[in-house]
């Protein structure tokens, strides 16, 4: 029987996804009453407000599991509650956030301008050369992206260090106890309690990172491009979402 710690977790997950489905669809009809007009100062407040609630979510989701992870945190690194895909693609507990600005490159930085079929949501998706990236904002993403991998490499070093440390006192000397049959389950515990606290923190430190990149590239964007952003970054985790369950089933991971 799940204790409450992982009913909360999966409670959490699925929560999240349903909102991602009720956001996408959300995000593509605004993008319909919008039909690519991206002068329209009434249109732009909206989607503004749009972008905001779709933050504002994710900065609910981003606290709730602040709130749980210190309870049990190592599940969010290895997520019972995931597809194995989705498992595999895991960056501590999450994506990489460097993954939101390549995404943005894809859709518009690209001269041939790439054309999406978001939900059956029609011509209102395909991406206007107005709606391409400018010097401007190119300069100020291409930043982002440097101190975004910076930060995502200082975590990923902590993390390393964090597994290395395993092999450290005092788990060697709690496991050679354990081999003279000493009892050290308290030891143990203690042990582990310390690599929980870290791991908690890294977790944090992820999450936060996520969320700050996020925040800093849609403000980089003018109202439709960060929609259509949001749109296809829910789609896309949508779908992989659903290949891994896919993939599972086929292989009989249920």
């Amino acid at each position: 029987m799940e204790n409450s710690d992982q009913i909360s977790h999966v409670i959490c997950f699925r929560d999240w996804m349903d909102l991602q489905e009720r956001d996408l669809s959300e995000l593509l009809h605004s993008l319909t009453l919008t039909n690519g007009n991206v002068d329209d100062d009434d249109d732009n407040v909206v989607l503004r407000d749009l972008i905001n609630k779709t933050i504002n979510h994710f900065e609910d989701y981003v606290h709730r599991r602040a709130g749980d992870a210190p309870a049990d945190v190592s599940p969010y690194f290895c997520s019972a509650w995931c597809s194995s895909l989705e498992g595999s693609m895991l960056w501590a507990g999450g994506c990489r956030p460097s993954m939101f600005i390549r995404l943005i490159y894809a859709l518009f930085s690209t001269g041939d301008v790439l054309q999406f079929c978001l939900a059956d949501a029609g011509d209102q998706n395909a991406i206007g050369d107005d709606e391409l990236l400018s010097a401007d904002q190119l300069v100020l993403i291409n930043s982002l992206q440097l101190t975004t991998i910076q930060e995502e490499d200082r975590i990923s070093r902590e993390l390393a260090s964090l597994q290395e440390e395993v092999a450290d006192q005092p788990i060697v000397f709690i496991a050679r106890d354990l081999l003279r049959h000493r009892d050290a389950g308290d030891e143990a515990d203690a042990a582990l309690e310390v690599i929980d606290v870290a791991l908690t923190k890294i977790l944090l430190q992820a999450d936060n990172l996520r969320l700050n990149t996020l925040k800093e590239l849609l403000g980089m964007l003018t109202p439709i491009q960060g929609v259509r952003f949001l749109a296809m970054a829910k789609k896309l985790h949508l779908c992989f979402h659903q290949w891994g369950q896919r993939k599972d089933h086929l292989h009989g991971r249920n």
